[in-house]
C-alpha cells in the first residue's frame, strides 16, 4: 500500500492506494466520529463490494446502513440525493454518522454533497471503485450533482476524511470504463508532468490491458499530482484551474448530448482534442504536439472527433460554465506538454474555428 498526503492543514487527509483495501477496517476506523456509518454505492457495485466493506466493518463494531443508489450519469440530480437524505433521516443518523461513497465519480459527488449539506455537515469517506474516480473525482473535495443546463452546477467544496482506492476493485471495471478513466490519468501528464506523459506513451497498452503494476503506478502519480495542486488552492482561485483541462468543451458535450450518452472521461478527453487544437491555432504549441496529445487519446480507446452538435449549441452550453468569468469563457491551454495555462482571452473568431471539429 501507497499513502500519499493531501495537506491542508488541520483537514488534511490521507489518500491509500493498494490491493485488498475495501476488508481493512483499520483504514477507516480513525476516522470515525462513531460506531455507526452510512454506506452511499449504487446497484451496479453493491453486488460486487458491498459485503465485503460491510463484512470488515461489522467485524470491528460498526453499525452499517446501506444506502443503494440507481447507476448512471442521468441520476446524479436531486431526486437521488433526496434518496441519501430520506434514508438518513429514516435511520436517524446523527451528524457525527460518516458517509462512506463506494462507487465511481457520480456515487462520490453526491455522497460528498450529501455529507456537505446534511445537518449542515457530516464526515465523509471516499472509497472509488472505478479508474476515474480513483485518480481524479475522489481527491479534492468537489461534490456536485448535475443541473439541466449545466454538468456540477450545484454543490460545495468538501473534503473527505480519507480516501481509500482499493485497486482489485479495477479487476471488474468495464472496458469502456477503464479507458474513460484514462482520459484523465492522460490530462495530469498533459498539464503538469512531461516525463508522466511519456511514461504513458510507452505503457498504454498496459493500462488497457490492466496490467496491475501499470496501473497502480498511473493512479499514485495522478494522485500525487492532484494532490499537490489541490494543497496550493482548495477552492480553485488559482492553478487549480489547470486541472479543467478539456472540461469546458467536455461538459458541453455531457449536457448538449444528455446525461449518460457519453462518459465523463470520453467527453474530457474530445476536450482535451479540442483544447490542444485551439492551443495549436493561437501559437501557443505546435501543431505536432496537438498531433501528439490526440494520438495517445486515440490509442486509449478514447474518441478524438465528434458529429452532431452546432458551434452555436457549443457556445450555448459553454456560456453557462462555471469557470467563467465577467461573461468571459476562460479556457486551460497548453503552453507545451507538461505545462498548462488558464487564458481568457480567445476571440471568437478562433473559437469558432475549433468548433468546426464538431460541425
Amino acid at each position: 500500500m501507497r499513502t500519499l498526503d493531501v495537506a491542508l492543514g488541520a483537514r488534511s487527509y490521507p489518500i491509500h492506494v493498494g490491493a485488498g483495501l475495501l476488508g481493512d477496517a483499520s483504514l477507516i476506523l480513525p476516522h470515525l466520529k462513531q460506531r455507526k456509518v452510512a454506506v452511499v454505492t449504487n446497484t451496479t457495485v453493491a453486488p460486487l463490494y458491498l459485503a465485503r466493506l460491510r463484512g470488515s466493518l461489522e467485524a470491528a463494531g460498526v453499525k452499517v446502513i446501506d444506502i443503494v443508489l440507481p447507476d448512471g450519469e442521468e441520476h446524479k440530480n436531486w431526486g437521488t440525493l433526496n434518496l441519501v437524505f430520506d434514508a438518513l433521516l429514516e435511520h436517524r443518523c446523527e451528524r457525527g454518522t460518516t458517509l462512506i461513497a463506494l462507487g465511481g465519480g457520480v456515487v462520490g459527488d453526491m455522497t460528498g454533497f450529501a455529507a456537505a449539506t446534511y445537518q449542515r455537515g457530516a464526515p465523509f469517506i471516499q472509497m472509488p471503485t472505478t479508474l476515474l474516480a480513483q485518480v481524479d473525482s475522489s481527491v479534492g473535495g468537489k461534490t456536485a450533482i448535475n443541473h439541466p443546463r449545466g454538468k456540477n452546477m450545484i454543490g460545495a467544496f468538501y473534503q473527505p476524511r480519507a480516501v481509500i482506492a482499493d485497486m482489485e476493485t479495477l479487476r471488474t471495471l468495464p472496458k469502456r470504463e477503464l479507458q474513460a478513466g484514462l482520459a484523465e490519468v492522460i490530462k495530469h501528464g498533459a498539464i503538469r508532468d512531461a516525463a508522466f506523459f511519456s511514461w504513458l506513451e510507452s505503457n498504454i497498452e498496459a493500462l488497457l490491458e490492466g496490467n496491475a503494476e501499470a496501473l497502480s503506478h498511473a493512479v499514485v502519480r495522478s494522485c500525487e499530482i492532484k494532490a499537490a495542486v489541490v494543497a496550493i488552492d482548495e477552492r480553485e482561485e488559482g492553478p487549480r484551474a489547470q486541472l479543467n483541462f478539456g472540461h469546458t468543451f467536455g461538459h458541453a458535450i455531457e449536457t448538449g448530448f444528455g446525461y449518460g450518452t457519453w462518459l465523463h472521461g470520453e467527453a474530457v478527453a474530445l476536450g482535451m482534442v479540442m483544447a490542444a487544437d485551439l492551443s495549436a491555432r493561437l501559437g501557443m504549441i505546435m501543431p505536432a504536439d496537438a498531433d501528439r496529445l490526440t494520438r495517445l487519446i486515440a490509442r486509449a480507446g478514447l474518441p478524438v472527433e465528434i458529429k452532431g452538435m452546432s458551434a452555436d449549441r457549443f457556445m450555448e452550453l459553454m456560456s453557462h460554465d462555471k469557470k467563467a468569468q465577467e461573461g468571459k469563457l476562460r479556457f486551460v491551454l497548453l503552453e507545451d506538454i507538461g505545462s498548462a495555462t488558464v487564458r481568457a482571452d480567445v476571440s471568437p473568431a478562433m473559437l469558432a474555428e475549433t468548433l468546426r471539429l464538431a460541425a
